[in-house]
C-alpha cells in the first residue's frame, strides 16, 4: 500500500524513474480499489458513482508513474502512445513494463530507490 500512497504523492511527477515493483504495486492497488468501486456502485445501482470518479482521481498518476516506468528503461515517455495502437500497442507496452530496469544512473534519472521506507523517512 505504501508503494500506491507514494505514486499519488507524485500526483503529476513525469520526472524521475519507477520501479519494476513500484510500478506494479500501483497497478495492483488501483486495480483492487477499481474493483471495489464498482461493485458498490452495481449494489447501490448507480451508472455514474464511485468506480468513475475514483478513476478521474487516479488518471493523472497513473500516466505519471507510467512514464517514470517508460523512464526506468530508458526509454522516452512518449512510448505511452503505443497505447493508441490496438492490442498490439498494449502488449508491447506490458512488456516495456514488465523489463528490467537501467542499473544505475541514466538520461531521466538516478536508479530508483530500494523501497517505499527510503522515500518516506
Amino acid at each position: 500500500m505504501e508503494w500506491y500512497l507514494k505514486v499519488l504523492r507524485q500526483y503529476v511527477d513525469f520526472e524521475g524513474r519507477a520501479s519494476r515493483q513500484e510500478f506494479w504495486m500501483f497497478v495492483l492497488f488501483n486495480f483492487l480499489i477499481s474493483m471495489v468501486a464498482a461493485f458498490i456502485d452495481r449494489m447501490l445501482g448507480l451508472r455514474f458513482g464511485l468506480n468513475q470518479l475514483y478513476s478521474l482521481f487516479v488518471l493523472l498518476p497513473s500516466i505519471a508513474v507510467s512514464v517514470r516506468r517508460l523512464h526506468d528503461i530508458g526509454k522516452s515517455g512518449w512510448m505511452l502512445l503505443l497505447s493508441f495502437i490496438p492490442i498490439l500497442g498494449w502488449i508491447w507496452l506490458i512488456v516495456l513494463y514488465a523489463t528490467e530496469g537501467e542499473p544505475g544512473d541514466n538520461e531521466f534519472g538516478p536508479d530508483p530507490i530500494n523501497g517505499p521506507e527510503d522515500y518516506f523517512d
